[in-house]
């Protein structure tokens, strides 16, 4: 497998499951991928944050919001691997409970990926409502 094949399959797995578990309410995952390392940031739909704590801030926050997900699809569009860093864009098609009321939306959303010790992680996300 390639570098490509390798994050193709992490995008696919692990990041698809951390996002599909925050629309349920569960931002564990979601924080598992997100490095370690400074700088972070998102430039989010709902929300900003930069460095480690805003961004657990931002996390604890979106996982009180969201609950019930019924679908969550990533429409990837985009996406490459130049060494150790990486990026995905693509839409983001959602059917969750948000503060308690259902909700059908999609996001445009890109991301921006560092591999840290032979590990993908997050690095920056920008997400905003296709209108």
């Amino acid at each position: 497998m390639t570098d490509r094949d390798d994050f193709l399959a992490w995008v696919r797995s692990a990041l698809y499951e951390a996002e599909l578990a925050l629309h349920n309410g569960d931002a564990a995952r979601r924080r598992a991928l997100w490095s370690r390392n400074e700088p972070v940031s998102v430039l989010g739909a709902w929300r900003n944050a930069f460095g480690r704590q805003e961004l657990d801030s931002l996390f604890t926050a979106l996982e009180g919001t969201f609950s019930d997900c019924t679908s969550y699809v990533f429409e990837l569009q985009a996406y490459d691997v130049s060494g150790d860093m990486a990026y995905t864009a693509g839409l983001e098609h959602t059917s969750a409970s948000v503060d308690g009321k259902p909700r059908t939306y999609t996001l445009r959303a890109t991301q921006v990926y560092r591999r840290e010790e032979g590990e993908w992680r997050v690095a920056h996300r920008h997400a905003d409502a296709v209108v």
